[in-house]
């Protein structure tokens, strides 16, 4: 999935840069090979194309940032984690509808 509303994330450290910021990032835990992780995709680009400037929905590749996945004990996918100014704020656990992940959003904004 490329779309340049949803950033990937690269390494830890522009993970811990991107969460400290004041806008509220929408983290999608996920690997290529998950189903729900596809299933949930197109409704995160929604979101982010949604909220604008409020929200920045980021992506982490399990596969690829397992120290991260560790971190935050990711042990199922997709994981939504909402930070806001550093702070992990909600989480969801495997696939959810928009209405649900707009819910999450809003109660950080």
């Amino acid at each position: 999935m490329a779309t340049e509303n949803v950033i990937h994330i690269g390494s830890e450290e522009t993970f811990d840069k991107l969460i400290a910021g004041d806008v509220p990032v929408l983290v999608d835990f996920w690997a290529t090979w998950c189903g729900p992780c596809r299933m949930v995709a197109p409704i995160l680009e929604e979101l982010a194309n949604q909220y604008g400037d409020r929200l920045i929905v980021a992506k982490v590749d399990v596969d690829e940032q397992g120290e991260l996945a560790q971190r935050y004990r990711v042990m199922n996918i997709p994981t939504l984690m909402l930070f806001k100014k550093g702070e992990l704020v909600d989480k969801a656990i495997g696939a959810r509808p928009k209405a649900a992940l707009e819910q999450m959003v809003n109660k950080a904004l």
